[in-house]
């Protein structure tokens, strides 16, 4: 007990052994100079002599390297855009196999990658197919060696196809039972608006063609659509001069897999919007069972033809697209995320029955479509299909000044938070290039994003209401108005439906 109480009289008086402990933290615990060895008595403010002068990144809002390109003589562009760091990512618009001539399993690929500290991903959208590889910069003709032999030298053995084919039947059954309709739903308004032309086409193989591919039908693709000219080898954070030394390497003068024939079947055809309708009667009933099932929910999407991101309009459309906004009935990320757009303000807080409201921009090099999906009781379709409607006349209608700014200023906050990211540079770099032989840099898209008036999006806005509907309807479809219907209260002055009348109810 003695003991314990002379600590503690220690500590309170600050007396004893215990005074050097609060020296070492009080104020003549600061040290003018450096304690290290090799430079004694320099001040810490002070530079250290011998040591080279660091060179940070300025914040100025543009790119301090440029996007170069280089066209091969097989056709094939090149392009890359440097960046600070050890790593880079280097891709292009392929599609790869399982195995190839140099490698026998996947595993293979994986461990000669991982020897860089590389990671691969391979993605495909309607109009085009990306395979990326994140690597050390050092390993850069490895990575593109690897490229060029899995897109040009892939084996398509009878059991990586058969793999394959049981993979496409496991993500469509996947796909008609997710509780989330965006993906179907997407499909859906590309097949209203463009009947059986080029987007409008099944981006997800249909069941009864499974079967049908083999070897020979995955070389006559590759044949017809992967050669030079429509390919872009991509590469950021990379040297330009050494990645088209790997691409001349690797991808000039190499044999395919499927042979030296000439392409003979390409499809060039233009996109040819069409509005349309196109519906799916379904039992939303049971779509998430549990103590906290989703309730039954009719999901609409009405879009009209926008603008393709070659034009000039992409921008205004864009910023339309932005101040639409929109999103589901409960906020994953919190409260206050994207509340001022339109369709929070106008649809969501006024109308308690509404799930979901959510604005859509799609555009390709040659078409666009701008949509919004919502979701409701399917009690409340016709309602629901008038809401969107209105909103979609409103879009012709005054656009505020400040509602404006905040869009514009979030559309610049995403581009460059998104540009942040290698991968999604890479990504742009590419798709840039493989439209148009060029690179807009961030801080051009900007100054077009600050450029844009109020007139703009009005303009944007009343040439697209001037075009015919596109419409995709899942669920109970009891209550769902006539494409007549829409039709007419898209021509309208105010968007509502025409009146119904009923003998009986």
């Amino acid at each position: 007990m003695a003991a314990v109480v002379l600590v503690a009289t220690r500590l309170l008086r600050g007396s004893g052994c215990w005074s050097g402990s609060r020296l070492r933290f009080g104020p003549s615990a600061y040290r003018r100079f450096s304690s290290g060895g090799a430079y004694p008595n320099i001040p810490l403010s002070s530079p250290l002599p011998g040591v080279p002068k660091p060179v940070f990144a300025t914040v100025d809002g543009q790119e301090k390297f440029e996007t170069k390109v280089t066209t091969l003589d097989n056709g094939l562009h090149v392009a890359s855009q440097n960046k600070f760091g050890q790593f880079c990512t280097v891709g292009s618009k392929y599609c790869c196999g399982a195995s190839t001539a140099r490698f026998d399993s996947k595993d293979e690929i994986l461990l000669t990658l991982e020897k860089h500290g590389g990671i691969c991903d391979c993605q495909t959208s309607r109009d085009t197919t990306m395979y990326a590889v994140s690597a050390d910069s050092k390993g850069l003709d490895t990575v593109v060696g690897l490229l060029a032999d899995v897109v040009l030298q892939p084996r398509l053995t009878d059991e990586e196809v058969e793999m394959t084919r049981m993979a496409v039947q496991f993500e469509l059954e996947d796909l008609n039972l997710r509780p989330d309709p965006e993906p179907l739903l997407t499909e859906m308004i590309h097949e209203a608006a463009y009947r059986e032309n080029t987007v409008g086409l099944h981006r997800f193989c249909p069941t009864e063609n499974i079967a049908k591919i083999n070897r020979e039908v995955l070389h006559s693709y590759l044949r017809n659509y992967y050669t030079p000219d429509r390919m872009v080898l991509a590469g950021v954070g990379v040297e330009h001069e050494h990645l088209v030394d790997c691409a001349r390497k690797y991808l000039l003068g190499v044999q395919p897999a499927w042979g030296s024939a000439e392409a003979v079947d390409v499809d060039r055809s233009v996109a040819q919007y069409t509005g349309g309708i196109a519906k799916l009667e379904r039992d939303m009933s049971n779509v998430s069972l549990g103590p906290t099932p989703i309730p039954e929910l009719t999901h609409i999407m009405v879009g009209l033809e926008s603008c393709s991101f070659l034009e000039e309009d992409f921008i205004p459309f864009a910023v339309l697209n932005m101040m639409m906004g929109g999103g589901g009935s409960f906020s994953a990320g919190g409260p206050g995320k994207g509340m001022f757009s339109r369709l929070y303000l106008n649809v969501l807080n006024r109308h308690h029955w509404m799930y979901n409201a959510t604005s859509y921009h799609h555009s390709y090099e040659d078409t666009g479509l701008l949509c919004i999906h919502a979701s409701a009781d399917p009690r409340q379709v016709r309602e629901m299909v008038e809401i969107i409607t209105k909103e979609f006349i409103l879009m012709g209608g005054t656009v505020d000044a400040v509602e404006l700014e905040r869009a514009k200023t979030q559309l610049t906050s995403m581009l460059m938070m998104n540009l942040e990211s290698r991968p999604v540079i890479f990504e742009d770099v590419g798709r840039q290039v493989l439209a148009t032989r060029s690179r807009k840099l961030p801080h051009e898209l900007c100054a077009l994003i600050r450029n844009v008036k109020p007139e703009d999006v009005k303009r944007v806005a009343s040439k697209m209401l001037r075009g015919k509907p596109a419409v995709a309807a899942l669920g109970d479809l009891t209550d769902l108005p006539t494409y007549e219907h829409i039709q007419t209260a898209l021509s309208s002055k105010d968007g509502r439906l025409p009146r119904t009348y009923r003998l009986f109810r």
